[in-house]
């Protein structure tokens, strides 16, 4: 299983984005935050529901410094004519990638044996190349973009201010905490 603090693995791929096919690679995700969102395929049921709540969030995304690419093992082709047909999928502006040959699920660890799909993952990749969180949810369990930026925020916040952590609930603007030898205990 990828964990955190492992480096993105190299992968190229075509994806479906802005109404063009464009190749992507791992070199579109350094220097940026990055969030791979897999899901399991597309014209399906829960997956349209968190990737229209992610689509809500993503000039949120953006103007914190953060690319979205969502990934499923369908073709950059079936992401096109799934955004062209659902009026949920149709407000999707970020990469939506083609991983046919499963390289990308099988970086992440997320491919389910003998079924040819990604289960629910998501990542959260910093601007070094880094895996900084992960969220792995079951079939039927959809997530939630607004907890996801909480998180994305949270971890922003800890790269730049490396001597203090986010508590469980942090909200930006919150205190955070200073971990040290007089807070334990105290809590």
């Amino acid at each position: 299983m990828a964990k955190i603090g492992d480096t993105l693995k190299p992968f190229k791929t075509q994806a479906f984005h802005q109404g063009k096919f464009v190749e992507v690679s791992e070199a579109d995700a350094k220097g940026k935050w990055a969030i791979f969102f897999f899901y399991p395929a597309d014209f399906t049921f829960v997956c349209p529901t968190e990737l229209e709540d992610l689509a809500d969030h993503y000039e949120q995304l953006q103007s914190m410094g953060v690319e979205v690419f969502s990934v499923s093992t369908d073709t950059h082709f079936s992401h096109k004519a799934w955004h062209d047909s659902s009026d949920a999928i149709g407000k999707i502006n970020f990469y939506m990638l083609g991983d046919q040959s499963h390289t990308i699920a099988n970086n992440f660890d997320v491919l389910r044996e003998g079924q040819g799909v990604a289960d629910r993952g998501t990542f959260v990749v910093d601007p070094d190349g880094v895996i900084q969180l992960i969220e792995i949810t079951s079939e039927g369990v959809g997530r939630n973009a607004v907890e996801l930026l909480r998180k994305v925020k949270a971890a922003q916040y800890i790269r730049e201010n490396p001597d203090e952590v986010c508590p469980a609930k942090w909200e930006q603007g919150e205190k955070t905490l200073a971990p040290s030898l007089d807070l334990v205990g105290k809590i």
